[in-house]
């Protein structure tokens, strides 16, 4: 099966937590990877998210070691939506 990774930068205005963390995140800009396999049998190109990995820290961090930890999509998701919504 083909895979690729794809990777994005996600934005969060507050402090966030993810399942899997000790804490709560400090609001930043993080890089996050997308594992996707293609799909096969349809008529054109779709990729199927599979997986997804968090940078840690945030992009503008000062810091002498990074982490590349998984999460689920959902919870990411999930997040993202509650630090958009307006107050």
């Amino acid at each position: 099966m083909t895979s690729r990774t794809t990777q994005t930068v996600v934005r969060f205005s507050s402090p966030f937590r993810l399942s899997g963390f000790d804490g709560a995140q400090p609001a930043g800009e993080y890089r996050v990877d997308y594992d996707e396999e293609l799909i096969d049998g349809v008529s054109r190109l779709a990729w199927l998210r599979v997986g997804a990995f968090i940078h840690l820290p945030a992009i503008a961090a000062q810091s002498s070691t990074q982490q590349m930890m998984p999460i689920h999509l959902s919870d990411l998701e999930t997040a993202l939506e509650k630090d958009h919504k307006p107050s």
